[in-house]
């Protein structure tokens, strides 16, 4: 029998309290993807981060859900790359890591301020009001009002960035078969929806993210959709410009998370995504194999 010790974090973190919980992994080199999906679901939270050695770069990172492998998770990066430094596997500095998303940097601040790297944007497609309107049981007419499109963006995994009015952030209903098998058809992880703040607030807007098809009904923090809807933003509100994001999320479930984003551009486009937040450790589990 084999035991695995999985770290246990909760990642973008406010002032240490809320965020999102993620399992963390290290010295995962002889663990096979059977291995490592037996200890997610052990563990049974939405992501777990399996760290590597590499040959080429720093470290190889893996992420699993409780139903299969994700190519990038951002808030298991950060449990990750916090664990480490917290653990004094690695200092302040900069850090590169190999995912199935990509080659990443990853860099820690010595306050333990994590900020990594995403893809630069991919916009892979336009969605119709109606069609997310039976999704998330919003009238079409609601999300029109915004006057900005339903649209997939990726900066690492796809995800449907949804905009909605002040108010209605908190009266989605999240239709899990429908949106499952939407997402399945569209290829895309999940919906991230989103209502802008005043602009006298601290906070750039406040989020929600499903990924049913993935079993997760709900998540409190989730990195790369961050890192998408900062590209999203800069896309549609702020063109030609490098802009700086403070995200809020997980409020509809009592775990308020916060996320910042920065984007570098200019008018030949986007050349940097950077996503960046805190993370504390809440335990640790040993999984037998």
């Amino acid at each position: 029998m084999k035991i695995v010790e999985a770290h246990l974090v909760n990642a973008f973190t406010s002032n240490g309290s809320g965020g999102n919980p993620a399992g963390v992994v290290l010295h995962a080199d002889d663990l096979s993807n059977e291995e490592k999906l037996s200890i997610a679901q052990a563990v049974g939270y939405s992501e777990t981060a399996f760290v590597s050695q590499d040959e080429e770069v720093d470290y190889a990172l893996s992420f699993f859900t409780t139903t299969g492998e994700v190519d990038f998770c951002g808030h298991a990066t950060l449990a990750a790359f916090s664990t480490m430094y917290q653990s004094g596997v690695v200092t302040n500095g900069k850090y590169i890591q190999r995912t199935k998303a990509g080659i990443l940097e990853v860099n820690i601040s010595e306050t333990g301020h994590i900020v990594m790297d995403q893809q630069l944007p991919q916009y892979r497609d336009v969605l119709s009001y109606e069609a997310i309107s039976e999704l998330i049981g919003l009238e079409p007419s609601i999300l029109e009002s915004t006057y900005l499109p339903v649209e997939v963006v990726s900066t690492g995994l796809p995800d449907i960035i949804v905009p909605v009015p002040s108010g209605y952030l908190d009266k989605i209903k999240v239709n899990h078969k429908l949106t499952s098998d939407f997402c399945k058809r569209h290829e895309v992880i999940g919906i991230h929806a989103f209502e802008l703040c005043d602009e006298s607030s601290k906070l750039t807007a406040s989020c929600r993210n499903f990924a049913p098809l993935f079993g997760i009904s709900e998540e409190s923090a989730t990195g790369s959709a961050s890192g998408a809807l900062a590209c999203y933003l800069t896309k549609h509100l702020y063109q030609g410009s490098s802009k700086r994001f403070t995200f809020e999320q997980g409020r509809a479930m009592d775990c308020i998370s916060t996320i910042t984003a920065s984007v570098d551009s200019s008018e030949g486009g986007i050349k940097r995504v950077r996503v960046g937040g805190f993370a504390d450790k809440i335990g640790m589990q040993k999984v037998a194999l």
